[in-house]
C-alpha cells in the first residue's frame, strides 16, 4: 500500500512538473492567420505630400490579402500619422511594437524620424525594410534587422552631375540644399562626382527647413552665374526657389532629387515653372507599361480609389516588395531569424524599381536611379536607363559626419 501511494505521488509530481513547463514562445506579430506590419507616415504637416507612401503600402497589402495572403496568412497593417515629427515617431514605434505586437516595420518616411527609432527597433529585434529616405544611416554600417531599398542621396546627386556634364555639356554647376543630413549627403555626392571630372561647384547655398523667404539664397546662386543648379530641399522650398528665380530673371537648368519627382504636383504648385526640370527617380514612370505597374494601378483603383496615382503612392509598393518576397521564401516557418536569412538571400530581385541585392554585410539593396524630365502639363518623361554613380559612400560619410 505504501509503495502504491508512493507511485501515485511520484506520478502526480511528474504530471504537475510537465504541466507547468512554459509553452514555446510564439513569434511576436505572427499567428496562424496573420502577419502584423506597421508604418509611420506624415498624413499631416509639412511633409504630408510624402504621406502617400504609407497609403500605397496599405494598398499593396490589400492586394496581396485579396490574392489569398502569403502561405495562408493575411497581412494586418497598422498605419500611424507622425506628422514628420521624430518625437511622435518614437511614440508610434513603441505603441506598435509593445502594444500591437507587430512583426516588422515597412518603409516609414524621413531621415530624422527614422533615426529617432533606429536603435530602439534594433534593440527589440524588429525587422525594418525600405525606409523612405536615401540616407547612408540605414546601411553604413550594416545592422542585423534593417534593409534599405531607397537609392542613396549622394548617388542621386552624382548621377545628375554626370548627366549634366556629359550629356548636357554643363560647365558651371551650383548646389542649393537643406541644411541637414538629407541636403548634405546630396551636396557631398555632387562634390565627389565633380572632383572626378576635374571640376568644382561654383556655389553651395543652404537653407533651413522652415525658411520661406529665399530671396537672399537665390541672389547668392545667381551671383555665381551657374548654368545648372541642383535642388536638395523640401517640395515647398523647391517651388519657392523656382518662383523667386523667375522674378529675378535667373534661368539656369534646374535639377533635383527623387523627393521632388512628383511632376504633376510640382508643375501645379510652381504654376508651370517645373517644366524642363530634370530629376532622379527610384521607380517606373507613372504611366509605364511594365506588367507590375499595370497590376498596381488596377489595385489602386480597386482598393484606394480616393488616392491619386503618383510616384509617392506607388513608392509604397516598391520600398517593400523585397519584404513580401522574403515572407514568401520563409514559407510557414516565419520567425525573425528566418526572415533575416530570407532577406539576405535576395539577389538581383527586381519589381518596379532597380535590382536589389542583400547580404549580411550589404544592406543597401540598390544604388541605381534613372533620370527623368518634367514635360508639358507636368508630364513625367523618362530620359535615361538605370544608372549608378560610383561615388565612394565612405568618403561622403567622412565629409558629412567625420566618421
Amino acid at each position: 500500500m505504501k509503495k502504491r501511494n508512493l507511485v501515485v505521488m511520484l506520478t502526480c509530481v511528474l504530471f504537475l512538473s510537465v504541466a507547468f513547463i512554459p509553452a514555446a514562445q510564439a513569434e511576436r506579430g505572427v499567428t496562424d492567420t496573420e502577419i502584423r506590419i506597421g508604418q509611420w507616415g506624415p498624413q499631416t504637416g509639412p511633409a504630408a505630400l510624402w504621406g502617400a507612401v504609407a497609403r500605397g503600402t496599405g494598398c499593396y497589402f490589400d492586394m496581396i490579402n485579396a490574392e489569398g495572403g502569403i502561405h495562408g496568412r493575411k497581412i494586418k497593417y497598422f498605419l500611424r500619422d507622425d506628422g514628420y515629427m521624430p518625437p511622435r515617431t518614437k511614440a508610434i514605434a513603441k505603441e506598435l511594437v509593445e502594444d500591437k505586437k507587430i512583426f516588422a516595420f515597412a518603409s516609414g518616411v524621413g531621415s530624422a524620424t527614422g533615426m529617432a527609432v533606429k536603435k530602439y527597433l534594433h534593440k527589440k529585434k524588429v525587422p525594418w525594410v525600405g525606409p523612405a529616405a536615401g540616407s547612408s544611416h540605414w546601411a553604413y554600417p550594416s545592422t542585423k534587422y534593417l534593409w534599405a531599398t531607397y537609392p542613396l542621396y549622394c548617388d542621386e546627386a552624382a548621377i545628375l552631375i554626370n548627366y549634366a556634364v556629359k550629356k548636357m555639356g554643363k560647365k558651371r554647376i551650383a548646389f542649393f540644399y537643406q541644411n541637414d543630413d538629407y541636403g548634405k549627403e546630396g551636396l557631398y555626392g555632387a562634390q565627389l562626382a565633380l572632383e572626378k571630372l576635374g571640376m568644382k561647384l561654383v556655389a553651395e547655398v543652404s537653407a533651413e527647413p522652415l525658411d520661406t523667404d529665399l530671396s537672399s539664397h537665390c541672389m547668392k546662386l545667381k551671383k555665381a552665374n551657374p548654368d545648372c543648379v541642383l535642388n536638395w530641399v523640401l517640395p515647398k522650398q523647391g517651388a519657392i526657389i523656382l518662383g523667386t528665380a523667375a522674378k529675378l530673371g535667373f534661368k539656369p537648368q534646374w535639377m533635383t532629387t527623387s523627393t521632388l519627382s512628383d511632376t504633376a504636383v510640382m508643375y501645379k504648385i510652381t504654376k508651370g515653372l517645373y517644366k524642363d526640370v530634370y530629376y532622379t527617380c527610384f521607380a517606373e514612370a507613372p504611366d509605364s507599361p511594365h506588367k507590375l505597374m499595370r497590376k498596381y494601378r488596377k489595385a489602386q483603383q480597386q482598393y484606394a480609389p480616393k488616392d491619386r496615382w503618383g510616384i509617392f503612392f506607388y513608392a509604397g509598393f516598391y520600398f517593400v516588395e523585397p519584404m513580401v518576397e522574403a515572407f514568401k521564401r520563409c514559407g510557414r516557418d516565419l520567425t525573425v531569424e528566418n526572415f533575416v536569412k530570407a532577406m539576405d538571400s535576395i539577389k538581383d530581385f527586381q519589381g518596379i524599381g532597380p535590382k536589389n541585392s542583400f547580404s549580411p554585410n550589404n544592406r543597401q539593396g540598390t544604388r541605381a536611379s534613372f533620370v527623368g524630365k518634367c514635360g508639358d502639363k507636368g508630364k513625367f518623361l523618362r530620359v535615361s536607363d538605370w544608372m549608378s554613380s560610383g561615388v565612394d559612400v565612405n568618403e561622403v560619410i567622412k565629409r558629412a559626419y567625420n566618421r
